[in-house]
């Protein structure tokens, strides 16, 4: 028996198999932004959906580090911030404010990712934003919105101008001066769209370093996206995803227990 399938036995009594999957996923996905350097000590937070017609997502208890999330110990809240179920853990209020109203409002929409990188946060100060100047910026390209800062993300005022500047297609959102915001109609999505984003950020700020930098042509531009979003015939983001579940699996991590 594999490592992998022992942690997928663990699932609770009671918990339905679609819960369990989402939770599963969602833990090795915080094991994953710990694993590339995405996180931010105790701070920052992905949500997802539950499965169902309640409409509650999951989210970090706050005060763990991204390598101490595990399926069993997300916290499940509904879309008032109302803990779900039986747990000691609390939530960030300030990813309550930022996921709420995405899980509200964008209903096609499973996950969303918040992170506070050097990289990320330095792009989403510069008056450019995330430029078209790599392969790697021009993935997205037509889904990325960009949202004004309005200090710490705990007045819950600040979400209709959130939702609004996302907006009904928006998927990848710089929040000035603060960081990224991605969002994923499946959480393998979600990754890799918030892998891509902070690596089209470290990209620019090293060639920004090296001096003048080069502009495809916009025909060339439009052509990068439309064939990003093609994917490779399993959904974006699922063979990615689906092979560094392996790499977690095989440095033993236990996300899934």
């Amino acid at each position: 028996m594999t490592a992998a399938t022992d942690f997928r036995a663990a699932k609770p009594a009671g918990m339905d198999d679609a819960e369990w999957a989402t939770r599963v996923d969602l833990a090795a996905f915080y094991r994953l932004v710990a694993h590339f350097g995405m996180d931010d000590l105790i701070y920052n937070h992905i949500s997802a959906r539950v499965p169902g017609p309640e409409e509650h997502f999951l989210l970090n208890p706050f005060g763990l580090m991204y390598d101490e999330v595990k399926a069993s110990n997300l916290v499940k809240v509904d879309l008032d911030g109302n803990i779900i179920g039986d747990t000691t853990h609390r939530i960030n209020p300030a990813g309550y404010v930022i996921h709420s109203c995405v899980h509200r409002g964008r209903h096609d929409l499973l996950c969303v990712a918040h992170t506070h990188t050097p990289a990320g946060a330095g792009v989403s100060a510069q008056a450019g934003g995330l430029l078209p100047i790599s392969q790697t910026a021009l993935l997205y390209k037509d889904l990325i919105r960009y949202h004004d800062y309005e200090g710490l993300a705990l007045n819950m005022d600040e979400q209709k101008r959130l939702l609004a500047d996302l907006g009904p297609t928006g998927q990848i959102m710089f929040l000035r001066n603060h960081g990224i915001l991605a969002c994923g109609r499946t959480i393998p999505e979600c990754f890799v769209m918030l892998y891509y984003a902070e690596e089209a950020c470290r990209i620019q700020v090293a060639a920004q370093a090296g001096g003048a930098v080069v502009t495809p042509p916009q025909a060339v531009q439009d052509l990068t996206h439309a064939q990003a979003m093609r994917g490779f015939g399993a959904g974006l983001g699922v063979m990615e995803f689906t092979a560094l579940k392996r790499r977690l699996d095989r440095m033993g991590a236990d996300y899934a227990t």
